[in-house]
């Protein structure tokens, strides 16, 4: 029989299993809720399949739902998760993950029970050790060119062996090879591949160019 593996350990698995599937996690604000779909299967044709769609605008959670509904293929998660009423909220509209800018010990305490796996974000070495006391071994590093970019991730990988980070904030196609070298970083987060403009004008073959360019990225 089976060992069952501990609640974190399950966790860090599932997690994996998603942000390992591309060198890029788009990260995506979305205004109108027309653009959802085709973003999203344009993103996912280009090969980008796992998604964050920010809470940033009033029609995000729809957006969630629609990509979820329309979109084969798509992995959706929400980001920008300020509280545990959130969490819940985008559990209920189909996320498959959910992803905060810090962490709170409220949010810690509702991702116990959460349907879908959730990760923090942190910046410094203590935001690391609690969510170590937490149980979390996977973080976000955010802002990660602010916060010390790839010297300070570097710096971690000694004190955290066996903790990995998706760094986001401030990351394009320039710098993004700079992170995926370290040992320590298992995808980027960054909306460079489909920028504001590109979606208010519908120009999703521009937006498919630049996110296939994504998977050119080498570690």
């Amino acid at each position: 029989m089976a060992t069952p593996q501990p609640a974190s350990t399950q966790r860090d698995a599932r997690i994996d299993a998603l942000l390992s599937r591309a060198p890029v996690l788009p990260v995506l604000r979305i205004d109108r809720i027309e653009d959802a779909v085709p973003l999203a299967r344009t993103l996912v044709d280009a090969g980008l399949s796992v998604l964050e769609v920010t809470l940033r605008s009033d029609i995000a959670l729809e957006a969630i739902r629609r990509i979820v509904d329309s979109v084969p293929g798509a992995c959706v998660g929400a980001g920008t998760v300020l509280d545990a009423t959130q969490l819940a909220a985008v559990a209920r509209a189909g996320a498959a993950f959910a992803i905060s800018p810090g962490a709170t010990d409220a949010l810690y305490d509702a991702a116990t029970t959460a349907a879908l796996p959730w990760i923090p974000a942190v910046a410094t070495a203590s935001d690391v050790m609690r969510g170590i006391d937490r149980g979390y071994r996977r973080f976000k590093f955010f802002p990660a060119e602010a916060a010390g970019g790839v010297v300070a991730l570097r710096a971690f990988a000694g004190p955290f062996a066996d903790v990995l980070f998706c760094p986001t904030g401030g990351i394009d196609a320039d710098n993004a090879p700079g992170y995926l070298r370290l040992s320590n970083v298992i995808t980027v987060g960054g909306s460079w591949m489909a920028p504001a403009d590109a979606i208010a004008a519908g120009d999703w073959t521009r937006i498919g160019a630049m996110a296939r360019a994504c998977l050119a990225l080498s570690r």
